[in-house]
């Protein structure tokens, strides 16, 4: 579950492995063996991912599936339309009985 987690949370920021490992201040086969469940990052790797991604540990680990969203330096109008969205997406993702 984390490999997975690890290597979206990084394509969505555009980031290539290389980047990753550069930010965590480790090699790049590390990243490449936590995406491909080869081994699992540490408790500090987690926790610097969680951060770097801004995402909780809970959510790494699949056991939150909430994900955290900046909303920083945008307006109180862009806001509302995030919102909206959001919202919109979770109506249209109900089961239907």
């Amino acid at each position: 579950m984390i490999a997975e987690k690890i290597k979206m949370l990084r394509e969505q920021n555009d980031m290539t492995q290389t980047q990753l490992a550069k930010a965590l201040g480790i090699s790049r086969s590390a990243v490449n063996a936590y995406e491909q469940s080869i081994s699992t990052p540490s408790t500090q790797y987690v926790v610097e991912i969680a951060h770097l991604f801004k995402v909780s540990t809970d959510f790494l680990f699949g056991l939150d599936s909430t994900s955290t969203l900046s909303v920083a330096g945008l307006t109180d109008q862009d806001v509302e339309v995030v919102y909206t969205v959001v919202q919109h997406l979770r109506e249209n993702n109900k089961p239907s009985i």
